[in-house]
């Protein structure tokens, strides 16, 4: 029998090997910064007029270029000292100033690549992806190449991948022709009843593609922020942080907001349109940004679980830094909930919430109330 020294000593010794490095890029000499403060918060293909718009936003790196890239807006985002992820032409490659930090794939190769006269044209084919990467790696192998996928990566009732719908096995091998990895989908202007406001949709699509690199590459998520469809439906200021915190704590190493607005009219730049949404854009991009540094510290895999009552779902992400466990935990339902912290090794005595509430530890665990979809972060020290 092991005596109670022996079982501490083992706890602590699977507490350290649990510690991991999962969704940390590959380095690459021209590509991301490597500052442990840095986070990637991107938009989604706006025009560089904006750049300062969206830094004063928090955002510190645009997602695409309309018809490009040119010159003329590889140098209005150097000007704003913006980052830029782009599809990869002569332009690009020559342009001598550090602003390009990375390739991109067409978006959504996932989805069915038009209409027949009845049906779908089917999606490219993985082993297509995986050619052009390599294309775009022989041509420049100092930038990481990013592939975003469709909504079928986080729903597999989506049928607009048109003969390849119900088939999640797709993922792993569209994976394999990329150095980072996105997905969209949008639940709160979702048109199918399955998904919308069910945000808990941004988690499956994180957690899916996490699953299909084996956790070896960064996998981001694409975030809505206006009227992308359903009609006047566009997120609440709560939703945009809920739905920001869900992609973080369930992995994302990065997030992206789509901020295209199509109903009821197109507004390129619609997050910007909304003063609440970009208040409540700032204010969780200020949020994450200020967390980088220990988002970007080694995860913890297995040092706490979480269970809820009633019975529900929790994203749960814990790092260790600064002598302390950095929890960071959002609901996955639209019900309120308790949830039960258990910690696998002692830790401090309290936990001290980001709200400044401190809550008790009796027997390596504490309890806390959750609304639906919120998100709590907790600081224990060691």
């Amino acid at each position: 029998m092991l005596t109670r020294c022996a079982i501490a000593f083992a706890a602590t010794v699977a507490f350290v090997v649990a510690q991991d490095t999962t969704g940390t890029p590959q380095r690459f000499a021209n590509g991301l910064p490597r500052d442990e403060t840095f986070f990637p918060i991107g938009v989604w293909l706006q025009a560089p007029a904006n750049a300062e718009r969206y830094a004063d936003l928090g955002v510190n790196l645009y997602v695409g270029l309309w018809q490009g890239p040119t010159k003329d807006q590889l140098d209005a985002l150097a000007a704003a000292g913006m980052r830029v992820i782009c599809a990869q032409n002569d332009v690009a490659l020559a342009y001598e100033k550090p602003v390009v930090v990375g390739w991109m794939h067409a978006d959504e190769p996932d989805n069915a690549q038009g209409r027949r006269l009845t049906g779908y044209k089917p999606p490219i084919e993985p082993w297509r992806v995986v050619e052009a990467y390599e294309r775009m790696h022989r041509a420049d192998p100092t930038r990481p190449v990013l592939l975003n996928l469709g909504q079928g990566a986080a729903w597999d009732g989506w049928h607009g991948r048109g003969e390849r719908s119900g088939h999640p096995e797709d993922y792993p091998e569209y994976l394999k022709g990329c150095d980072l990895a996105s997905f969209d989908i949008y639940p709160v202007s979702h048109a199918h009843a399955d998904v919308t406001g069910r945000l808990e949709f941004v988690a499956r699509g994180v957690r899916r593609l996490r699953d299909g690199t084996g956790d070896k590459k960064p996998v981001w998520a694409v975030l809505e922020s206006a009227h992308v469809g359903g009609g006047n439906a566009r997120p609440t200021p709560a939703q945009i942080r809920s739905s920001a915190w869900i992609a973080v704590c369930s992995g994302a190493s990065g997030v992206v907001w789509f901020a295209h607005e199509f109903e009821p009219a197109f507004v390129e730049a619609g997050l910007l349109a909304h003063p609440e949404i970009a208040a409540a854009v700032r204010e969780v991009n200020a949020a994450i940004a200020h967390d980088a540094v220990v988002l970007n510290s080694p995860r913890v895999s297995d040092a706490v679980i979480a269970k809820t009552a009633p019975a529900g779902e929790v994203a749960l992400r814990v790092h260790r830094h600064g002598g302390a466990l950095h929890v960071f935990a959002a609901s996955l339902g639209a019900a309120p909930a308790r949830v039960t912290f258990e910690f696998a090794v002692p830790h401090g005595a309290r936990a001290t919430s980001d709200d400044g509430r401190e809550l008790a530890l009796r027997e390596h665990t504490f309890a806390d109330d959750f609304p639906p979809y919120a998100f709590r972060r907790y600081r224990i020290p060691d």
